[in-house]
């Protein structure tokens, strides 16, 4: 009867490993190309990603909540990913560390919001890799995943605060890199204008 039992559980737990890998599949890939910018690569994480947990699930352990267990073993392999590259520069990342955040008040969940929607979606996305790992993750868990400071302070075991400020810090950075771009454009154009208007009167 015990037997029956626990392997009617262990069913149970594949069930649910099949229902989550359907739920989420496309998610975590989604969060994984976004994360590392080559999709072939984000194919492998998500595969090893499920792999692991399915591993987990056979030799019995119970995952109460599938979501954020899947976040976790992804995100522990990206970061695996980023040693491995050594992308980032830690002189580059401390410095940048220690600008000034402004006011706590700055940090609430709708000053967030309110700092988010002043910048362009589309080119914000078309510069994330320009912005250092630690910011760029928590921007894509925020804004892409639609998770919240609390749930991303669970996932990657940093305290609710330090998300709050990397999540400013990297709207402000992204804001930034808006701004140089569009000013970077604004005087290609100016000069094509006054080429173009010189070459009138050479003519």
């Amino acid at each position: 009867m015990a037997g029956e039992q626990s392997t009617d559980n262990q069913s149970g737990h594949e069930a649910r490993f099949l229902e989550a890998y359907e739920q989420y599949n496309d998610a975590l890939f989604r969060h994984a190309c976004m994360r590392i910018s080559d999709r072939e690569k984000a194919i492998d994480l998500v595969h090893d990603t499920f792999t692991k947990v399915w591993s987990y699930v056979r030799k019995g352990y119970e995952i109460e909540q599938f979501r954020p267990f899947l976040y976790k073993v992804l995100n522990n392999l990206i970061i695996d990913t980023y040693r491995k590259k050594k992308e980032s520069s830690l002189d580059a990342l401390l410095d940048i560390e220690g600008v000034d955040e402004g006011s706590f008040d700055e940090l609430s969940e709708s000053s967030v919001e309110a700092l988010a929607a002043t910048i362009d979606g589309r080119k914000a996305f078309d510069l994330m890799d320009d912005i250092p790992d630690v910011y760029k993750e928590v921007l894509i868990m925020r804004f892409v995943d639609g998770l919240g400071p609390k749930e991303m302070s669970e996932l990657t075991e940093e305290k609710e605060n330090v998300i709050s400020v990397r999540i400013h810090r990297g709207l402000k950075l992204l804001r930034q890199k808006i701004e140089a771009q569009d000013e970077f454009a604004d005087e290609k154009r100016k000069a094509a204008a006054r080429k173009k208007a010189a070459d009138k009167k050479t003519i």
